[in-house]
């Protein structure tokens, strides 16, 4: 039973980011299709936060109108409505609108904002719904959040998203060389499958995911537990790392005692970490400040930091990037750390590797070493060692509010979003408005040598 629940937690945990994940890791072959090119990232970072409305509701609702049942038919609303849309979006992913004279992918923006609510709200339903199990699970399911991109990415290397090479204008195949002559231009080669089956691999995605948080909800009771009543698998948690360890001392001070130190022993193993105001401040910031960075401002110009060094580049960063992520989950998994020294060391780590990838993209079209394979393993590692630092950080926090209150956990999920929310809207008119990144084809751009 416990291996079933491993497994059902995980296909839970599939359809928590798996469409907008998806649409990530699909970007490189999309934005070569639809008019708004290497912006269409900053519109969707918009999107993406707009439906940041779907959290607050659920939020407020968490306030006014407490109880799991409730937090059930929204899970089982947004699984829907996120089948749904990757269906519709497989159909009409590129309509074009002309509005005010220019076109733009309006039925992709909207069908975007949907599965993008569905995403979002998840941040503040499904986390709080596995506190309901016992603590092993969150990060299973954890695992399977990460999945959620991981599984699409290695979908997108066999699809061959967005291959190109370089050709004159007697269409023949030019080298890959940077400063060539101006008559040399992008050919884009046909994917292995379309998009329209990449989407409808999404919609398969979200209904397993669908399906596991059903059988959830159909387990014996023995193993639902609530919110009050995590005892039977605390003493596990704590043996695992996972847990507050100075428990074990008090588990060992009531060993042997009477029924009445019996209860003073679960109460102990139940109690929170202690935290003190200034480190729920601090953990808080965290959350908000690595949010932003990961779900707003870098997704924002990744195109202008990939695309430089050549589709092949963007588009190993898009799906090999999504490794990081549930390789990120497995590291806590077996080597939790809870300090906060640490936490905030990593945070700055991955800071590093985000401010080099900003850098590249504010010297596009010319970035460094562009035109060498140092150049392009450069980025793409830095894009993956920037998802994984800071995905370590995302869980270990996660994992810390979880023990200490639900309500701390649906608090980590609002505070998530509004700093995905700062991070996009901050974002959109330096790329859309002030134009302070600038695209080119990297088989024609002449840059310095």
């Amino acid at each position: 039973m416990s291996l079933l629940i491993h497994v059902l937690a995980c296909a839970f945990g599939l359809g928590s980011w798996v469409a907008v994940n998806g649409l990530w890791v699909e970007l490189p072959l999309i934005v070569n299709s639809l008019p708004e090119g290497w912006d269409l990232p900053s519109y969707l970072t918009v999107i993406i936060q707009l439906a940041n409305l779907g959290p607050l509701l659920v939020t407020l609702m968490h306030k006014l109108c407490p109880g799991p049942h409730k937090e059930r038919v929204v899970i089982y609303t947004i699984l829907s409505i996120g089948v749904v849309s990757c269906i519709l979006l497989a159909v009409f992913w590129d309509t074009t609108t002309v509005v005010a004279g220019a076109s733009y992918s309006l039925a992709f923006f909207i069908i975007t904002f949907f599965l993008s609510l569905v995403d979002c709200t998840s941040s503040v339903t499904f986390m709080p719904f596995m506190t309901q199990l016992p603590a092993k699970y969150i990060t299973t399911y954890f695992f399977g959040e990460g999945l959620s991109g991981f599984i699409p990415g290695v979908v997108a290397l066999a699809q061959g998203v967005g291959i190109a090479r370089c050709v004159d204008s007697n269409h023949t195949e030019g080298n890959y060389t940077y400063g060539n002559v101006s008559t040399s231009h992008t050919e884009y080669l046909p994917p292995n499958f379309s998009i329209e089956v990449f989407f409808a691999f999404l919609a398969v995605m979200m209904s397993v995911s669908l399906a596991a948080f059903v059988a959830l909800n159909k387990l014996p009771r023995t193993f639902e537990l609530s919110t009050e009543n995590l005892m039977p698998d605390t003493e596990g948690a704590v043996s695992s790392g996972l847990d507050n360890p100075g428990a074990e001392t008090d588990e060992v001070a009531v060993k042997g005692q009477g029924e009445a130190e019996g209860e003073v022993k679960g109460k102990a193993l139940l109690a929170a970490p202690q935290l003190s105001t200034s480190q729920l401040a601090f953990i808080y910031t965290l959350v908000v400040l690595v949010n932003a960075a990961t779900n707003g401002v870098l997704p924002s110009v990744q195109t202008y930091s990939c695309m430089p060094y050549g589709n092949l580049a963007y588009h190993l960063t898009a799906a090999l990037a999504s490794v990081a992520n549930p390789v990120a989950c497995t590291i806590a998994m077996f080597f939790p750390n809870r300090s906060l020294v640490f936490l905030g060391g990593l945070s700055m780590l991955g800071a590093g590797f985000g401010s080099y990838n900003m850098a590249m993209a504010a010297m596009s079209p010319c970035p460094l070493l562009q035109g060498t394979v140092g150049g392009e393993v450069l980025i793409v590692l830095s894009w993956l060692f920037f998802t994984g630092t800071t995905s370590y950080v995302k869980v270990m926090v996660a994992v810390i509010l979880r023990d200490r209150s639900h309500s701390a956990l649906v608090w980590c999920g609002a505070a998530s979003q509004m700093g995905s929310l700062v991070g996009s809207v901050t974002m959109f008119p330096l790329v859309n408005t002030y134009r302070l990144f600038e695209s080119g084809d990297f088989c024609s751009t002449r840059c310095p040598v």
